[in-house]
């Protein structure tokens, strides 16, 4: 009986761990004896921070724990649930030593610098309670709560006291009151001003894209944060968590409807006391058997700190202090690229090096990466900085691969197709969270994309009341929520990289770019920059294209040449950013100059443009220069810049499309006229004919003069008319007016006669021309895109001998029409 003799003694003690204290003793000795490599105590200066009443986290990197001992770092990586309390009092008299700290305060520790990171997915039953770092997007953040640490309660039956009982992830009573007379186990009071809360929140994060295996839905953890680390990931965040992985019961499993919440496995008895014992597998607390697995957090970092991560566009950094983060070398890369003087094209070739062509885009794309300065107003009014984009084109022109391009590239980037988003996962969706049943907000892909870019492919065939819901982000830069009563207002500070298909499929130049797309006016005024992509038949581009495209699947890797990585550029990138250039006085006057001559041309319908000039296009000009600018590390816009940003959007906004122009059209006109005349008999002219009527009656003479040339209207009817490419006409009469003005110049004036310019014109296509036919047909064209530029576009003037010629006598013969001297508007200017 000897052997039994000892457990009588330890009935009443506290088993030790004695590893643990192990730990602790080894911990304190490393947080007072670790010195840095100028010979000083690391800790020291953190440890005095810990005095100061809001922290409470001393923040200790795994590195310098095994440097320290090795023993010590595998011990708490492998028993790091066992031992974080032991670590955690570690601190607390480290803290104690080092000044005068309250009692009753608590004291916690955060590891950083873990060397290996997992996956969601290699979260198994295996790695509970040891210490692992994970990463993963921020898709979801509770409330702060706070949350009951130790409790003290009070036995209802006697009165006594009970201290310090530790709660486990839920509300947890003592098992029986310490008073050995009596036996209460169930009638227990919170003391609240006794107990200890800590602040607690819930975080939920899901595997990146990156991460994730072909067909799988992205997993996703419940992340716990504690003390300082609460408030630290916003949703849109790529995180790194370092923690353990822990067990919690599954408290929404037992409010489950449809299942009876069998949470206790005693039941009452007759008077209220209870019946011990077994009373069959129903009466059993088989409900209490579900757990899940949870990821205890004590400390989260951007995934990436310095590119990326978080601080990409972080309104604190300043160029200085990302100059700071970078070794030498690398800030010599940044400023050497700085110097480059083909900058703007090295990044573009360098950004997309498998498509080729397309150098608009390109450009567009990568003006929108860097992005102009935002703004706020006395007022409060913010002004965005974010350049919208948009791709329109036929199949097969690499929108997609635009996009994809820029996901990969950007590191807050979000990709999302039109046709399978709804409003609510696009802006942000109000869900009920399954533990607590109160509402958060679950963000979507604006909100996630916040301070990048969203790229939404397949933007036409977006739902309309979907479409709507972008309409905020994209102007004011906000999601409003008014929604199971939360009222709030999210940022959604994004460019937005959209690209469409035209409505048939593909794109009709005939049509207007309104008709092209099935985009409401409010958001096509949005975009800043509208890209077309026409698949035009083009020996020499088709040939190009095969040769990169069979060369870039013969050669993957080296068929790319980049003149900069994508890690120099995302540097670049994340420095240039931090520059905020001021307009100087006279790009002032030069960008009022040019919207001033964007309105006129708009107004005087020479060229139709894709849609109405506004205020909008006027700011789209003062981002784009501002963001070239950024682009070259100018802390000034200058002349250039603005001179660059008004090409690119005339490139984009205006002469997007424009129809065929129809030489035969007053012909035709003159003819429907006819028939009506005829058919009329009383009846009233159809409003649509109104405007034929007016132009019948201008070009009355001349229609009158060509019909009595022996054309009958049968026969004219059945012929087809005479079209020519908007481009074509524009280069004819772009060279009509050179040689005019030339000729001008020299005072010649018999150069200026419409039968000289017309044989002029002849001259210089004879190459083209192979048989007679082929002549009569150039000169009757040329005729009359003479005549469409005198009567119809007012670029040329006719003088007859007696001075100005109204076009009511131009019906003279033919010997009097070549006389007619020809003179250029003196208010036309050649477009580029």
């Amino acid at each position: 009986m000897d052997i039994a003799e000892p457990a009588v003694d330890t009935s009443g003690q506290m088993v030790k761990d004695e590893l643990a204290e192990k730990c602790q003793k080894l911990f304190q000795a490393f947080l007072e004896e670790f010195q840095n490599s100028d010979g000083e105590l690391k800790y020291l200066r953190d440890a005095e921070e810990l005095i100061r009443p809001e922290r409470n986290t001393l923040l200790v990197s795994f590195t310098d724990l095994e440097g320290f001992n090795q023993e010590l770092a595998t011990t708490i990586q492998e028993e790091f649930y066992r031992i974080y309390p032991y670590l955690c009092r570690a601190v607390r008299n480290f803290a104690r030593d080092r000044g005068n700290v309250p009692v009753s305060k608590e004291f916690y520790v955060a590891i950083q610098d873990l060397p290996t990171r997992h996956k969601i997915r290699e979260l198994t039953t295996l790695r509970i309670g040891s210490l692992v770092r994970i990463s993963g997007q921020v898709v979801r953040t509770h409330p702060v709560h706070p949350e009951l640490v130790s409790g003290t309660f009070l036995c209802l039956d006697c009165q006594s006291v009970i201290k310090d009982v530790e709660q486990q992830f839920k509300y947890t009573q003592p098992s029986i009151c310490r008073n050995p007379i009596c036996s209460n186990r169930r009638r227990f009071l919170l003391d609240t001003n006794k107990s200890k809360f800590i602040d607690f929140q819930k975080v939920r994060i899901q595997e990146t894209q990156a991460e994730l295996p072909r067909g799988s839905i992205p997993r996703s953890m419940e992340i716990i944060l504690r003390a300082e680390a609460v408030e630290s990931a916003q949703a849109g965040d790529k995180c790194d968590f370092i923690g353990c992985l822990i067990v919690v019961p599954d408290v929404s499993q037992l409010s489950t409807p449809g299942v009876r919440a069998e949470t206790s496995s005693r039941t009452a008895g007759a008077q209220g006391y209870e019946n011990e014992g077994v009373r069959g597998l129903n009466a059993l607390g088989v409900r209490e058997l579900t757990y899940k697995l949870a990821f205890l957090a004590c400390h989260v970092a951007p995934t990436n700190p310095r590119f990326g991560g978080k601080e990409i566009r972080d309104e604190e950094q300043t160029a200085e202090s990302i100059k700071n983060q970078m070794t030498v070398k690398e800030w010599e890369k940044v400023f050497e690229m700085s110097q480059d003087k083909n900058l703007y094209h090295n990044l573009c070739t360098s950004l997309f090096p498998t498509v080729h062509g397309n150098d608009e885009v390109k450009r567009g794309i990568l003006l929108m990466l860097f992005g102009g300065v935002p703004k706020t107003t006395m007022e409060g009014t913010s002004l965005r900085g974010d350049i919208n984009v948009c791709i329109v084109g036929d199949p097969s022109t690499a929108k997609s691969q635009f996009l994809k391009h820029v996901e990969e590239f950007s590191p807050r980037a979000v990709y999302t197709s039109g046709k399978a988003s709804s409003a609510a996962g696009l802006t942000a969706a109000v869900v009920r969270d399954e533990e607590s049943h109160e509402f958060v907000i679950e963000a979507g892909a604006l909100m996630l994309a916040d301070n990048g870019v969203c790229c939404i492919d397949e933007f036409d065939k977006m739902e309309t009341r979907d479409q709507v819901a972008i309409h905020e982000a994209m102007e004011q830069q906000t999601i409003s929520i008014t929604k199971a009563g939360v009222k709030a207002t999210l940022n959604a500070r994004t460019s937005i990289l959209a690209a469409a298909n035209p409505v048939g499929g593909r794109y009709d130049r005939s049509k207007s770019l309104k008709q092209n797309v099935n985009l409401t006016a409010p958001i096509m005024s949005r975009f800043d920059l509208f890209f077309i992509l026409v698949d035009d038949c083009n020996e020499v581009t088709d040939y190009a294209i095969a040769r990169r495209i069979v060369d870039l699947h013969s050669r993957i890797e080296n068929s790319i040449d980049r003149v900069y990585t994508l890690d120099e550029i995302r540097r670049y990138l994340l420095f240039a950013r931090q520059f905020k250039p001021k307009i100087s006085k006279e790009s002032e006057d030069f960008i009022v100059e040019q919207y001033k001559r964007l309105r006129q041309r708009d107004g005087s319908g020479v060229t139709k443009s894709a849609w109405r000039i506004t205020v909008r296009q006027l700011e789209s000009m003062i981002r784009l220069s501002e963001s070239m600018a950024r682009m070259h590390c100018c802390d000034e816009v200058q002349p250039k810049h603005v001179k660059e940003a008004f090409r690119l959007l005339n490139k984009s906004i205006i002469r997007v499309e424009t129809p065929d122009i129809n030489l035969d059209q007053e012909e035709e006109e003159a003819m429907e006229e006819e028939e009506e005349d005829n058919q009329m008999n009383g009846r009233d002219v159809p409003n649509g004919d109104a405007g034929n009527h007016v132009n019948g009656h201008v070009n009355g003479h001349v229609n009158g003069h060509e019909l009595t040339n022996g054309v009958s209207g049968e026969s004219h009817s059945g012929k087809p008319s005479l079209r020519l490419s908007f481009a074509e006409y524009k280069r004819i009469s772009n060279l009509l007016v050179l040689h005019l003005r030339r000729a001008e110049e020299d005072e010649n004036e018999d150069a200026l006669k419409k039968s000289a310019v017309v044989n002029w014109y002849l001259k210089e296509i004879e190459s083209e021309i192979d048989s007679e036919l082929e002549l009569i047909s150039k000169k009757a064209m040329v005729q009359k895109v003479i005549h469409r530029l005198v009567h119809y576009d007012y670029i040329l003037i006719e003088l007859s001998q007696s001075g100005l010629k109204s076009s009511t006598q131009s019906s003279g013969t033919e010997d009097q029409e070549d006389d007619v001297t020809l003179v250029v508007n003196p208010n036309y200017t050649l477009e580029d």
